[in-house]
């Protein structure tokens, strides 16, 4: 099992390796970051002021049968129906997005923390890995895999799974 990040955008290697570091430490595998997209306009909403997360994420591929990747991006995303989305996964192709953009508590005019910023991030993408090997939504608000509706929601949980969740990660 290996897990890949790719960079949607321009996004600092500090970053990328801090989260390289994160999500590495709670899987136990392999995580590499590969070459992303560095164009995003053909996902841009003009009218919402958004990134489609569905078109961003057709574009992440996979190169083995055993991996997954998430795309992260640093620009607000959306799907229909929804304000705003922290991050979208698909189950088939094994792949995910992760936006970093309303995880920074400077996008709500606070002082920037990167502690809880760089936490925030890796809830979110082992919340979508999480779909990837099968995971639903959890009714248990600690569980990396309760539903975020607002930030609130992901900083009350943890950035493990549940008892009952952990068990039926298909590798």
């Amino acid at each position: 099992m290996k897990i890949t990040l790719k960079p949607l955008g321009n996004i600092a290697d500090e970053i990328m390796e801090e989260l390289q570091d994160m999500v590495g430490g709670i899987f136990h595998c392999p995580v590499e970051i590969k070459a992303g997209l560095s164009d995003l306009a053909q996902a841009y909403t003009p009218e919402r002021k958004q990134y489609f997360s569905s078109k961003l994420l057709a574009s992440l591929k996979k190169s083995q049968r055993n991996e997954r990747v998430v795309g992260i991006a640093d620009v607000d995303l959306y799907v229909p129906r929804l304000n705003f989305v922290f991050g979208e996964a698909d189950i088939v192709s094994g792949t995910a997005i992760v936006s970093l953009c309303r995880l920074r508590p400077e996008y709500y005019g606070l002082a920037p923390d990167e502690a809880l910023f760089l936490e925030r991030a890796t809830k979110e993408i082992v919340h979508e890995l999480g779909h990837t090997f099968g995971l639903g939504h959890c009714p248990n608000n600690k569980c990396v895999m309760h539903f975020s509706n607002s930030l609130a929601d992901t900083d009350l949980k943890e950035a493990s799974f549940c008892s009952s969740c952990r068990p039926k990660i298909i590798f």
